[in-house]
């Protein structure tokens, strides 16, 4: 089994990013080798049939139940929490951080299935933008529809019971960050805008079941949690309500959030770009990346929306400094001097730099400027044994579209 942190890393790229054209792009000096984008596409349509042939998910095939005893309700663990070893049974559990407890990923819960749910639809959604074959398209939304709209099956619109600790608590505000995930999968739905298959009956209740739980964030203990949080917890839910305030047709709410998300400029970034907040954990690469991409996601969904933003020249430079300061530490991995529990892989931090260039944060940055050293690293970023191929791809393409609209 992939190991969850990679497929996490390469899950959240797809809500970091702008989306469908299929040729590369070139921004502020930076191009998407064509080689890249073909491999991406290859890889995303060599899965393409078997996605087709998974079984339908759905939150009520868990065989564990959340305190509510309603199997319609999402449900995980928290991933750094472990069993004491010095208790006989274990309980209550003790944080490891930085250290993923793969346990919680099995079929007793949803987090796994959320994953490869999204997985699927992302290929097969992909896979009909780049074949224009309906099977692709109808078996996404037969996917959607089930996870989303079947009485019987659907989720509810809520994250009341994300991220228990077992002897703990039964769930968590931080738990909403699972659901940056579905960012990346109103994309994905955006894929399917030309085929019949995505019918106003289908789109409705999706827009809805988006709505829902966008006021459930705004209104919950959980929400009110999770958006007092200072470091990427709370850039990813202002991420989060930007996006599915756009998606469901809210642009107001989605405008004001992006105003609010600002006041966390100065909390999270030195003027050099160093994020304290996220570099004092065990895997600070992976943490200031994490950060930037819900930045990153704010980016595109201003630029949706028609904004220049941030508009303040001095929140731009602050913002600028920070993908400044991580673009030149991907461009000299040798320098990085924190301490990493899982190593440093300078090509995660790709995502993030070609946003910001394309929304002119990075203009004179080295790494991006130099195509002898970006080509490899973006087929690395597919190719890396070590990563799931499709998202990795679906990730690239996305990185190499024009935004695309739903009607």
């Amino acid at each position: 089994m992939i190991r969850y942190r990679q497929r996490q890393a390469l899950a959240l790229v797809l809500a970091a990013l702008a989306l469908p054209t299929l040729a590369p792009v070139a921004t502020a000096g930076t191009t998407i080798p064509e080689a890249a984008t073909d491999i991406a596409a290859s890889a995303v349509i060599d899965r393409a049939e078997s996605e087709r042939r998974k079984p339908l998910y759905s939150v009520v095939n868990k065989t564990r139940l959340p305190a509510s005893e309603d199997a319609h309700d999402y449900f995980s663990f928290a991933p750094y929490w472990w069993p004491d070893p010095d208790s006989d049974d274990g309980l209550p559990y003790v944080r490891r951080d930085g250290e993923y407890n793969e346990a919680t990923l099995g079929d007793a819960t949803d987090k796994q299935r959320l994953i490869d749910f999204i997985d699927t639809v992302n290929v097969l959604s992909w896979s009909y933008r780049l074949t224009g074959d309906e099977r692709y398209a109808q078996r996404a939304v037969a996917q959607l529809r089930h996870w989303f709209v079947t009485p019987e099956t659907r989720m509810a619109p809520n994250l009341r019971y994300a991220q228990a600790i077992p002897g703990r608590v039964e769930g968590r505000g931080i738990g909403i960050i699972e659901s940056r995930l579905l960012i990346g999968l109103s994309e994905s739905i955006r894929q399917l805008a030309p085929s019949p298959a995505l019918t106003d009956e289908t789109l409705g209740p999706l827009k809805q079941w988006y709505g829902d739980y966008l006021d459930w964030m705004l209104t919950s203990e959980n929400g009110r949690k999770e958006h007092s949080k200072r470091n990427n917890h709370g850039t990813w839910y202002d991420a989060q309500v930007v996006a599915f305030a756009r998606f469901v047709g809210r642009p107001a709410l989605a405008k004001r959030q992006l105003h609010e998300a600002l006041d966390r400029l100065e909390a999270q970034f030195e003027p050099d770009g160093r994020q304290p907040l996220e570099l004092k954990r065990t895997r600070p690469w992976h943490y200031a990346n994490f950060n930037l991409a819900a930045w990153s996601v704010m980016l595109r969904e201003a630029s949706a929306l028609g904004l220049t933003w941030p508009e303040e020249e001095a929140d731009r430079t602050r913002l600028a400094a920070a993908y400044r300061w991580v673009a030149n530490h991907a461009a000299n991995p040798d320098d990085w001097s924190y301490q990493e529990l899982h190593g440093f892989d300078p090509a995660i931090a790709l995502p993030n730099l070609v946003t910001a260039a394309r929304h002119r944060l990075l203009r004179d940055d080295s790494l991006l400027q130099d195509s002898g050293r970006i080509g490899p690293l973006f087929q690395r970023w597919v190719q890396d044994p070590d990563r799931d191929s499709a998202m990795a791809a679906t990730a690239l393409l996305s990185l190499a579209k024009a935004p695309t609209a739903l009607p």
